[in-house]
């Protein structure tokens, strides 16, 4: 969807990975160029329409082109599935990205020193324009691993990093691997997390388990380059759970269902940003695009409350978007895949608490009268047709789902019927 939505033209693709996209080459219209990159990990496509990486490049002066940029112009289109089964693309200008990487450079306290540990994957917007990206830009030094607990742990003490980022399912690896007190991880000054909410018992154990540490945590979407508030190191005890502050060039607000700013401390409202880290439209969607921006401040879908300090915490979902490991869940998405087999009456999924995913996608299922359906056969269905990240951890069948006297699904009461699946 996201290559014929971008009407992109060329499609590359790592050696290791070829077999994922073998089957869909012909349903690319656009694309007129296929590459490969020998990355040593697999071997050549086999398909004759495919160039190496190298050899292509190399067709092309190495110089840069004799072409006037300009700071809002557009230079990166990065697809988000935030609530709704359809990706959007994002497009953000050069002045968004370099306003971005430099609130990262001062709140997060990057300098030419660092040395920063990368793992989660690249088209990961925090991974990219959060820590990598700005890392390049102020002189210090990245290191790329692959996204397994061990080996990062074995790449910090090889490399002595000062700093790291995951999402709170990482850290939480992390911490329970059995070698993690085997490694010598005193060079890492600076530990961050980001992606979904931190529970406070972990971030006390980071703390405890790595003394000589900073924790910090970021907080934004894709729309916002994409970070937009921060809790830093001196406030990660005082405000424990919170998403800080707005960021170095960034404005924040919460706002009430008529989209006037709530100043009381304790009232829930949408999460809304505003400065130039601000995309500049969704590709081919300008009425989402001026929904998400009304009144020049962009809606977050997330709902949050403000101490007394102005710090905001995020407490909720607008709507039931769910972030596990890290990576947004459309439940729509998972629901529609679920429905494809015929002996389904109804289905709900929502997030459930869980002790390493932070949020585990869990799937309510009504089975239509007189049928019988397994839950591994529910399972096998989204391993087939879904992301492995998507697919549910836990498939609950029942007679009914909760419902309002107008027939609308109660996923809140869900949430709270199941929230101790994953603790039994």
């Amino acid at each position: 969807y996201c290559i014929n939505h971008s009407e992109s033209s060329v499609f590359i693709v790592e050696d290791g990975l070829y077999d994922l996209v073998k089957d869909v080459l012909d349903d690319m219209p656009s694309v007129k160029t296929l590459i490969w990159s020998d990355e040593g990990i697999g071997k050549p496509p086999e398909d004759e329409r495919f160039k190496e990486f190298d050899s292509w490049c190399k067709a092309y002066p190495a110089t840069e082109p004799d072409t006037l940029l300009h700071i809002e112009d557009p230079c990166q289109m990065t697809y988000t599935s935030g609530t709704e089964s359809l990706p959007k693309g994002v497009i953000i200008s050069n002045q968004a990205l370099m306003a971005q990487y430099m609130g990262c450079i001062v709140d997060g306290k990057y300098d030419e020193n660092d040395i920063n540990v990368n793992a989660l994957p690249i088209f990961h917007c925090a991974q990219r324009d959060v820590f990598m990206n700005p890392m390049f830009w102020v002189g210090g030094t990245n290191i790329m691993t692959a996204p397994d607990v061990g080996q990062i742990l074995k790449t910090i003490a090889d490399n002595k990093a000062t700093m790291f980022f995951a999402p709170p399912t990482v850290w939480i690896g992390l911490l329970r691997h059995p070698d993690f007190d085997k490694y010598d991880l005193s060079s890492l000054r600076k530990c961050y997390y980001g992606a979904s909410i931190m529970p406070v018992e972990v971030l006390k154990e980071i703390l405890d388990r790595l003394p000589g540490s900073q924790v910090f945590n970021y907080y934004g979407q894709t729309e916002l380059a994409p970070y937009h508030t921060i809790l830093k190191a001196e406030d990660a005890m005082k405000k424990l759970g919170s998403a800080g502050m707005a960021g170095l060039n960034m404005e924040t607000r919460l706002e009430d269902n008529s989209n006037a700013p709530i100043d009381q401390a304790g009232i829930p409202g949408e999460i809304c940003g505003k400065g130039p880290h601000a995309l500049t439209m969704y590709f081919k969607d300008p009425e989402k695009t001026e929904e998400a921006m009304k009144g020049g401040w962009f809606h977050s879908g997330d709902i949050g409350v403000m101490d007394e300090d102005r710090y905001i915490s995020v407490v909720d979902r607008k709507k039931d978007m769910i972030k596990t490991g890290g990576e947004n869940v459309s439940t729509r998405e998972v629901e529609e895949v679920i429905y494809l087999d015929s002996r389904v009456e109804e289905v709900a999924v929502v997030g459930v608490d869980h002790p390493l995913w932070v949020e585990a996608v869990t799937a309510i299922v009504v089975p239509r009268k007189g049928e019988e359906i397994g839950e591994q056969e529910i399972v096998a269905l989204c391993k087939k047709e879904l992301a492995p990240f998507k697919v549910p951890k836990k498939i609950v069948l029942v007679d009914a789902l909760p419902k309002t006297p107008t027939g609308k699904i109660l996923k809140r009461e869900m949430r709270v019927t199941y929230k101790d699946l994953f603790s039994e």
